[in-house]
């Protein structure tokens, strides 16, 4: 396959969210002075995508209504829903390879960039806009960064660059400069919660806390088994004179070895929440992330002393970095809970 054809995917239009809609409106109602860059940030899980697609296929529209929105019936809309417009390119860490599969890469490699600077400078076949959605930009490599700001400096006419990013602070100044920022709307929690009760999620207010407030997080989570294998590791946790390395550690053996590594970084995860949630109770506080393990932290608040607690708890940011290495994950299991176990003796 083309190196250009590896460099754009063709995503399917996805509908707006309930809490994006009047935010959007209010942005598409602006249309007339629409930036060629726009940053849409926020954390994981709010629907950054989803809205940017929506953005891109109003851009694209060729009838669009009053309010700056896609119309859904002309032939750039419908290009949009069955994800095949030619002037739409979607760049994101990953390439197809020669035999069809999709390949994940840690970075969006410069190839790709210069692969969609080319397809920028060819007339629209639409006659109407070009639109890029870069996602997420923070995946940008330095080369590909570098390259794209050109771009940046000097757009082609009716070009629409839509960058979206979980982390803004991650990407070069000289690119956030470049774009108008817009926050991502995140919903009030009994929203979120009835938006997550309309997907037939369980307990949506312990998954959406889980998730930060996070809804499309929450649901990516809400799975019954890993809501069990989250019960099972916070319950041993609880217990920490009789939790024990060993046993924990050897489930993450239990999985296949392909994904020994995602676990371990859920693993920490869950110990870096759980760590975190102990301080806010020893500090008077509520736990934010583990609220129906309330009673457990708060019979344990008292028997950890602040700052070994805050220490440990770097350390485990520390060690989530390191994930993608070349570990052993039972033993970095095996290592962050006896470190965990001197916590409170």
């Amino acid at each position: 396959m083309a190196e250009d054809e590896a460099a754009v995917a063709r995503p399917q239009w996805p509908e707006l969210l309930p809490w994006q809609q009047v935010p959007a409106a209010a942005a598409l109602g602006s249309r007339a002075t629409w930036p060629h860059a726009l940053l849409i940030g926020g954390t994981r899980g709010l629907g950054k995508r989803t809205l940017a697609m929506n953005f891109a296929r109003s851009l694209l529209c060729e009838a669009p209504d009053a309010g700056g929105s896609g119309c859904g019936v002309c032939a750039s809309c419908h290009y949009m829903t069955v994800g095949a417009h030619p002037d739409f390119q979607c760049i994101e860490p990953r390439k197809v390879e020669d035999n069809g599969d999709v390949k994940e890469l840690d970075a969006i490699p410069v190839d790709h960039i210069r692969a969609m600077i080319g397809a920028l400078q060819l007339t629209s076949h639409r006659r109407q806009a070009k639109v890029v959605v870069i996602d997420p930009a923070e995946a940008l490599n330095a080369s590909a960064a570098n390259a794209l700001l050109k771009t940046l400096e000097e757009p082609p006419p009716d070009t629409y660059l839509l960058l979206v990013s979980h982390q803004p602070g991650r990407m070069p100044a000289t690119l956030r400069s470049r774009c108008r920022r817009m926050q991502a709307p995140m919903p009030d929690a009994d929203s979120a919660q009835a938006w997550l009760a309309g997907q037939a999620v369980a307990a949506p207010g312990n998954v959406l806390a889980q998730a930060g407030g996070a809804p499309l997080a929450a649901l990516a989570i809400a799975d019954p088994q890993r809501q069990r294998e989250r019960a099972h590791w916070l319950e041993a946790l609880s217990k920490p004179k009789t939790v024990s390395a060993v046993t924990l550690a050897a489930r993450i053996d239990a999985v296949p070895k392909d994904q020994r590594k995602a676990m371990l970084g859920q693993w920490i995860d869950w110990l870096g929440d759980w760590t975190a949630d102990l301080a806010r109770v020893a500090a008077g506080g509520a736990p934010a992330r583990n609220p129906d393990f309330a009673s457990e932290l708060a019979a344990m608040a008292g028997r950890v002393a602040p700052i070994p607690l805050f220490r440990y708890h770097r350390s485990l940011l520390r060690q989530r970095a390191l994930v993608a290495h070349p570990l052993q994950p039972r033993l970095v299991v095996e290592m962050l809970l006896i470190g965990y176990r001197d916590l409170f003796r």
